[in-house]
């Protein structure tokens, strides 16, 4: 019987325990997409953690539209995550890059471009831009020959982020981004091979993981899904078949790992009544399976322990708890940070490395 504290391979990937550091956007590079050198120690602060999925980095710059986000699509960038991983390698840790492109999910305030994605829908309400919000543009409905270069650039920065230390990554393909979008039924009307049928809406991502695979090996590479339910307004509406024929290719291109966000009824992050397909993950999908959305430590043991899951990510906790592992091996409780949500998204070391003022522990 696996224990949460148990070793586990991602692939080539050897992981020390089965607690994951969920992907957490946390606004720390500079406006050129560059990371700073405080992430240096924010990251290794968290290499007790098994596996470190890295904040979402976007593959280009019409792909990354939040404000001080990072990517990795040139050599200044990928420069700037060598300390990183480094740092995190040298305290025993092992790091992937989570690989974003956000779609209509962005701004041309940010971009410089105006948002794309698999048809000229708009996002639902206000996106963040630098100094605050405005309200979302119609995105421009991609070419097929934009489509294929988009998966190059997966492919390139798939390869520009081992070159910068990672262990491997993590095509993110969940919450309403690009990829989400072309499988979404309320953001792809296209009518074209990328669109319609059910083969036709899965093109993308399976072009992507063919692209990636072919250039890093399945062994270091993921995928991350949120099949539940409404998300930043892409929604499915039977989710089940589309996700069953991408497991079946995630098997036949022995992709190592999935993570999976779950839907919560009471979520304040992914709040859906829709059934979970975690157990469809756990009985098709040959990998490892990775799933989040809210466990508490003792769900998360339990999970592990009656073979529901390989392992469990965590993220909000994690922002207060770089110690999260040897809290929960302890079982000592975690620190609650009252203002933590104002400290999400803002430079500075403040709620990032070093607490809120007027921080609070339970």
């Amino acid at each position: 019987m696996p224990s949460l504290f148990d070793p586990v391979n991602y692939g080539s990937i050897e992981a020390k325990n089965r607690i994951v550091l969920a992907p957490l956007t946390r606004a720390r590079n500079t406006k050129e997409a560059v990371p700073t050198d405080i992430m240096v120690k924010y990251y290794a602060d968290r290499a007790s953690i098994g596996l470190i999925i890295s904040e979402a980095v976007g593959i280009n710059r019409a792909a990354l539209g939040w404000p001080y986000g990072p990517g990795i699509w040139n050599q200044k960038q990928v420069d700037a995550w060598k300390p990183i991983t480094k740092a995190v390698h040298e305290k025993g840790g092992k790091i992937v890059c989570q690989l974003w492109h956000m779609g209509r999910a962005v701004h041309s305030q940010v971009t410089g471009t105006q948002p794309l994605s698999a048809s000229a829908t708009k996002y639902p309400g206000q996106l963040h831009v630098y100094g605050g919000k405005a309200d979302s543009e119609i995105a421009h409905p991609l070419s097929v020959q934009e489509i294929k270069s988009i998966v190059e650039d997966y492919a390139t920065a798939a390869k520009n982020a081992i070159a910068a230390g990672f262990d491997g990554v993590q095509i993110h393909a969940a919450n309403g981004y690009l990829i989400h979008q072309f499988l979404g039924d309320s953001t792809n009307l296209r009518t074209d091979e990328y669109g319609g049928s059910l083969e036709n809406k899965t093109r993308l991502v399976k072009e992507v993981v063919a692209a990636i695979t072919d250039a890093i090996g399945p062994e270091r590479t993921g995928i991350r899904f949120s099949p539940n339910g409404e998300d930043q307004g892409v929604s499915i509406a039977n989710p089940e078949p589309i996700y069953l024929d991408i497991i079946k290719f995630l098997n036949e291109r022995k992709v190592a790992f999935v993570g999976l966000r779950e839907s919560n009824p009471t979520s304040n992050f992914s709040r859906s009544d829709q059934p979970k397909l975690g157990n469809k993950f756990h009985e098709h999908f040959n990998g490892r399976l990775i799933l989040n959305q809210d466990y508490t430590r003792e769900e998360a043991i339990k999970t592990v322990e009656e073979g529901n899951a390989d392992a469990i990510s965590f993220g909000r906790p994690t922002i207060a708890n770089p110690d999260i592992v040897e809290k929960f091996k302890r079982n000592i409780p975690l620190v609650e940070w009252a203002n933590e949500i104002k400290y999400w998204y803002i430079p500075g070391t403040v709620g990032y490395t070093e607490p809120p003022p007027s921080a609070e522990t339970n």
